[in-house]
């Protein structure tokens, strides 16, 4: 957050963003509300209020601001914000010198995890806001959005059909939603070793894509026709070269980068056009290993539902994923704005159907 000026922390242009000082309010929260209140003896809220501005959605610990009001919070400033952060830092620090309890420290790791994903909110959250500016304002002007460029030979990996396990196993951490480790049997396919590129885009764009309706689901072509949708979003026009905002500024399009910002609409739209589709995520799981990912999550055509076996965890932290195991589509990998590590092969993320402010990509299936 060093870069951002004081008004820079407030604002909320659409519900889906949320301000940089609600997230810095809301990760000191989680470790205050599930960890010190709970495991440090004698621990004295900063503000009993707080949990009433900075709870998300855990309706298990209480009352909490409408998700859409959290850019009207010009209380508390931004200066006693970061005075509740230093305060919970230090009594967390404390808390770790002793002995802790299992329970504490599984909590710990969940906040840690927690505190990355919204690491990449940050960054996906602060890019609208600066796209929604004037003048193209930067974030920071070294930012890359891409770390490689995609062949213009497209190249497929043969997955023979088979029996395959999916889901998380292992010593490490892992979300709720990856567990239930199960075997299933997938067709023989091809897939995409690299993701769709700007070049390939812009030949659909080209082609009529976002005018044909033949491509798109019929929300999809609701939605298009709703929105004026033409392009990715930050794509416009500039005389008669495409460029992209980035949180670098404005940029020419790089027809060898990765396309991004593209809804899941989008995405089915193109694999249409391409005669083509979008892997499931289980094929996407069996095959990650043969190509390389982490520039784009990756849409795929698997609706977000619960593994066999899945079951949410008692009490707020169970409200972690399972209450959202509707109407959402599954992406996989990572993307440019993901903390390092921080995402696996199992790691399932998902959103709406029609939402595109994360780095979203894809790749294809034959």
């Amino acid at each position: 957050m060093e870069p951002l000026s004081t008004e820079d922390h407030l604002s909320q242009p659409i519900v889906d963003v949320s301000p940089p000082k609600w997230h810095l309010g809301h990760t000191t929260w989680f470790f205050e509300t599930f960890i010190l209140k709970n495991f440090k003896p004698g621990y004295r809220l900063f503000d009993e209020r707080f949990g009433f501005l900075f709870n998300s959605y855990y309706e298990s610990v209480g009352k909490r601001l409408l998700r859409d009001m959290r850019g009207t919070m010009t209380r508390p400033s931004l200066e006693e914000v970061w005075r509740y952060r230093q305060y919970v830092d230090e009594a967390m620090h404390e808390l770790l010198k002793g002995p802790i309890p299992e329970e504490a420290l599984e909590l710990l790791e969940l906040g840690l995890q927690h505190e990355q994903q919204h690491q990449e909110l940050f960054l996906t959250d602060f890019k609208y806001i600066l796209s929604v500016q004037p003048f193209h304002p930067v974030y920071k002007s070294d930012f890359k959005e891409s770390t490689g460029n995609i062949p213009q030979e497209e190249t497929y990996l043969e997955i023979p059909a088979g029996n395959y396990h999916i889901g998380y196993h292992g010593e490490g951490f892992c979300f709720d939603n990856e567990l239930g480790r199960h075997q299933v049997y997938v067709h023989e396919f091809e897939i995409s070793a690299n993701l769709v590129s700007n070049a390939q885009w812009l030949a659909f764009m080209d082609a009529g894509g976002y005018s044909d309706h033949t491509y798109w689901h019929s929300e999809g072509w609701a939605w298009v026709n709703e929105e004026s949708i033409k392009a990715p979003l930050y794509w416009e026009r500039v005389g008669d070269t495409w460029h992209r905002f980035s949180l670098a500024g404005l940029e020419k399009i790089k027809p060898e980068e990765p396309v991004a910002h593209i809804s899941y609409y989008e995405a089915y739209a193109f694999a249409e056009w391409r005669k083509q589709r979008l892997p499931t995520e289980a094929e996407w799981e069996v095959a990650s290993e043969r190509f390389d990912w982490g520039q784009r999550w990756e849409w795929t055509g698997s609706a977000y539902l619960p593994y066999p076996g899945f079951s949410k965890a008692a009490g707020a932290v169970g409200e972690y994923n399972g209450k959202f195991m509707v109407n959402q589509m599954v992406l996989r990998g990572a993307s440019i704005a993901t903390p390092e590590e921080h995402s696996r092969t199992t790691y399932r993320n998902f959103f709406h159907p029609h939402l595109r402010w994360q780095f979203t990509g894809l790749r294809l299936v034959k």
